[in-house]
């Protein structure tokens, strides 16, 4: 089956909330990593701040997960890649509970709610309902490939 190409300066990376095998994050990243390799990231970066809460939690390499993508592995190849390599290998339950926090984090410093609330302004300034990071990603892709928000 071959692997769908996505050009992320044409369309956004899935949103962070989808799930593969229970994680958030990772199905955007994989998007992202696929569109590093073919020179179609956009303004997109593979193994960004976000990622690497996901690649900390698995205990996963990015350089390593890159090469599985490179080998054109699926998502459900990838995962199972994932599974095989995490460190420490995580139970379903403690996946649950990562992927909750994840989608409901806020900024946890002065720094970042202060670049939080930059991005909230520039991209939805009149949403009051942006809270969380996946909430200002979400929003702040579909500003930028489907319209007004």
């Amino acid at each position: 089956m071959a692997i769908p190409k996505i050009d992320l300066t044409k369309q956004a990376p899935r949103s962070p909330r989808v799930r593969l095998g229970g994680y958030v994050i990772l199905p955007r990243m994989l998007d992202k990593g696929r569109a590093t390799l073919a020179g179609k990231n956009g303004d997109y970066s593979y193994a960004c701040p976000l990622d690497v809460r996901f690649l900390e939690f698995a205990g996963i390499d990015a350089k390593k997960l890159k090469q599985q993508l490179a080998a054109s592995k699926g998502d459900g190849e990838i995962l199972r890649w994932v599974k095989a390599n995490a460190k420490p290998q995580r139970t379903e339950s403690e996946i649950e509970a990562w992927s909750a926090w994840q989608e409901r984090r806020t900024p946890d410093n002065p720094d970042s709610r202060e670049f939080f609330n930059r991005l909230h302004k520039d991209v939805a300034p009149k949403r009051t309902d942006i809270t969380s990071w996946f909430d200002l990603l979400d929003v702040d892709d579909y500003g930028s490939y489907a319209g007004k928000v």
